[in-house]
């Protein structure tokens, strides 16, 4: 009888055959990390039995447990298990391609000298505003859903407020994990660890890679001054330790990029914005503060910025993967877990107040605003992307009428 769990079994596509099959979710895969994975669902344990429902939800757990970018980095599983490497790179490029090429564009255009209304701008950034609030208020009712877990979200979040800095980011994400692991946060169902599977040779030297890089590219670029190795190095960090992606690496990202002086406040908010009416990953922000910061020019910066963050998820889900169906049935480490995800919606909270609320919101108006699109995405359940289009369009038009206005007035 086959193995339930074994994330292998069902059809071996072919290398080309992932890159097509994560391309077609990479333009149409609209609504963010858990609507991603709901996507993937549907296309590989439904439709093309590539994996089984046992196997999938055990990669889910592993990519929620990984810092990176959850739902991308299941699609890399799922290439991995099927093509190792090869299948990998497939599915990474077929799901990040589209959305990558939008942003990587915006961002040329914006480093090139191209006029960007500031209507536009400011309606992106205030739509930001709503999309963060309401992904604070859909994490928090799952991962910090009781009083203890709640706790530690809300005093990570004032915490972060209070100290603010990467640093101070990582501590917390520690401290709660190693809460987590002493104390019991939440009930957790019984499990049980399993034998691993895959390449444990190419997983020793995945991880041993992404501890090189970490270490090594702040202090290469300290000793050389090169700002495009500084510029590699703050997304990689940012990548590195973002745990829960998707939205959660807003606040890393913000100091990883805005306070380096990399790109202004503004172009990081509005540019989150935009991220929002993409299908396939919000990593793929990347692209465009990459190509925004235009180290050592647009498109070389919107290249460096997209590896540079997303490898860090690569290189993990390539050395964890194999071990991960032994470790990931511990007790500990999912209590641990359960910590981290807490600290999680906590730094996600903070981050709604600065950077995006204290950027994008400048007077009554902007509020009204935000209200009128956090309505639309919670209650009238429109998708995010078309609450961004109308926003960027609210925006242009108030900058028109305000502008028409003090013509006239002059």
């Amino acid at each position: 009888m086959r193995d339930p769990h074994l994330i292998g079994g069902g059809h071996s596509p072919g290398v080309m055959t992932i890159f097509l099959a994560f391309l077609r979710l990479g333009l149409t895969a609209f609504g963010g990390p858990v609507a991603h994975l709901g996507y993937f669902r549907d296309a590989f344990v439904v439709r093309l039995g590539w994996i089984e429902e046992a196997a999938y939800a055990d990669l889910v757990a592993l990519c929620q447990f990984l810092p990176g970018p959850t739902s991308s980095q299941v699609g890399m599983g799922i290439g991995y298990e099927k093509r190792r490497l090869p299948g990998a790179v497939a599915a990474f490029m077929g799901f990040t391609l589209p959305s990558g090429l939008v942003m990587a564009g915006l961002g040329v255009a914006l480093s090139s000298g191209a006029h960007i209304d500031p209507g536009l701008l400011g309606g992106l950034a205030i739509v930001a505003v709503a999309v963060v609030a309401e992904a604070v208020r859909g994490m928090a009712g799952s991962l910090a859903a009781n009083r203890r877990t709640g706790a530690v979200a809300v005093a990570t979040a004032a915490l972060a407020l209070f100290f603010p800095g990467g640093l101070t980011q990582l501590a917390l994400i520690l401290a709660a994990a190693c809460l987590g692991a002493l104390l019991p946060l939440a009930d957790l169902s019984p499990s049980r660890p399993r034998d691993a599977i895959g390449s444990r040779r190419l997983a020793v030297g995945a991880l041993a890679v992404f501890v090189l890089l970490l270490a090594g590219l702040p202090l290469v670029a300290g000793v050389t001054g090169s700002v495009v190795v500084a510029l590699a190095d703050a997304f990689y960090r940012a990548g590195a330790l973002v745990f829960g992606g998707g939205h959660v690496v807003l606040p890393l990202l913000e100091r990883s990029v805005v306070a380096a002086g990399f790109v202004p406040a503004e172009t990081f908010v509005a540019g989150y914005g935009a991220a929002q009416a993409m299908p396939g990953p919000l990593f793929s922000i990347a692209a465009f503060l990459g190509a925004a910061a235009a180290v050592p020019n647009a498109t070389a910066g919107a290249l460096i910025g997209t590896v540079a963050l997303f490898a860090p998820g690569f290189l993990l889900i390539v050395g964890v993967l194999p071990f991960w169906r032994r470790i990931g049935g511990y007790q500990p480490v999912r209590r641990a877990l359960t910590g981290v995800n807490a600290a999680v919606v906590g730094l996600l909270a903070a981050a709604l107040y600065d950077p995006v609320f204290v950027t994008a919101v400048h007077r009554p108006r902007d509020v009204a605003l935000a209200l009128v699109a956090w309505g639309l995405l919670t209650l009238a359940r429109w998708p995010a992307w078309s609450v961004v289009i109308l926003g960027a369009l609210t925006g242009l038009v108030l900058e028109w009428i305000g502008a028409a206005g003090s013509l006239a007035g002059g």
